[in-house]
């Protein structure tokens, strides 16, 4: 694994090296310094506007620039920009259909201390109901540069998740490694079972393989940083060849990406065995990052334990 560094620091420096066209727009709640939006302000002041404690005002205004043509980015906590303004967001960019970017920053237990207040563990099922709305959850810096560049080419709503604490860069070493909206991506081959993660639990599922690989399990790993719309080719053909899945994420089990991989699975030929790896519908505390994914069970033991489960429910 490579260098370490958060998901929003990454997003923050993607947003001020790519984003020179003068046609994107960046808003931010007075949050700059934590959603590292800080780069594109200090770069393109003019393009950047801090509407202060209203979350609600500025996905308004957001949509209303995208209505004359611009591209937004509108930026806060996870638990704000999903939860706060859900409303704005169903009503005045989905549902017209336009051209916003809803990137939330400090996303599931990770915060830490914060506590469950700001601790979104919802934000992904409440941006994957939404029609219309893509749903991306990067799992490390190199990964979300590459998300940053697909959002700016896709026309219409997105959701980007990014986190709080450094995580360890993986994708930018992955042989054919190529970043498309609604394709995952096989990090690692495996036949016996299959890990799918988004997020900083794709390198718990990487740990997790290494761990089955010394009980001669070959579990097969895969990246599936966009949530919506789901690798349903993918999903499926890991069923066929693995037997067993296993869904790795960073936030409640209903409604993420456990659920959209089970509901792949349950329209398809492919029904296997699936456990689900996440927060078991429970509000978050406050804590230490990592003694808080030890509590929910967000490790790579776990991940492997539930591997084993799952392989034991195969079909004979």
């Amino acid at each position: 694994m490579g260098d370490s560094i958060s998901t929003r620091a990454a997003y923050g420096k993607a947003l001020a090296e790519l984003c020179d066209d003068e046609n994107i727009y960046v808003f931010d709640a007075d949050l700059k310094k934590c959603t590292m939006t800080q780069y594109f302000a200090e770069k393109y002041p003019d393009r950047f506007y801090n509407v202060g404690i209203a979350e609600a005002n500025m996905v308004g205004i957001a949509a209303g620039f995208a209505t004359c043509g611009a591209t937004s980015f509108v930026n806060t906590f996870a638990i704000f920009a999903t939860g706060r303004v859900y409303d704005q967001i169903r009503n005045s960019v989905a549902y017209p259909g336009l051209n916003v970017k809803i990137v939330g920053s400090h996303s599931g237990v990770t915060v830490g201390e914060d506590g469950a207040t700001h601790q979104a563990l919802e934000d992904i099922s409440l941006m994957r109901t939404i029609p219309g709305m893509r749903v991306i959850v990067p799992c490390d810096g190199y990964e979300t540069r590459c998300a940053v560049q697909a959002m700016m080419k896709e026309n219409g709503p997105c959701y980007l998740r990014t986190g709080r604490g450094a995580v360890e860069t993986i994708t930018d070493n992955i042989q054919g490694y190529e970043f498309t909206v609604g394709k995952g991506i096989t990090l690692a081959e495996g036949e016996d079972v299959t890990l799918i993660a988004c997020g900083l639990m794709v390198q718990e599922a990487m740990k997790a393989r290494e761990i089955l690989r010394e009980k001669k399990i070959n579990a097969r790993v895969i990246d599936m940083h966009t949530i919506k719309p789901i690798d349903a080719e993918c999903v499926c053909n890991a069923a066929r060849e693995t037997g067993a899945i296993v869904t790795c994420e960073e936030h409640n089990i209903i409604g993420g990406l456990g659920s959209a991989v089970a509901e792949v699975l349950v329209k398809s030929d492919e029904m296997v065995p699936q456990e689900f790896v996440g927060v078991k519908d429970v509000f978050g505390h406050s804590g230490h990052p990592k003694e808080l994914l030890e509590k929910y069970g967000l490790t790579a033991e776990k991940i492997a334990e539930k591997a084993e489960k799952a392989m034991k429910r195969k079909k004979l």
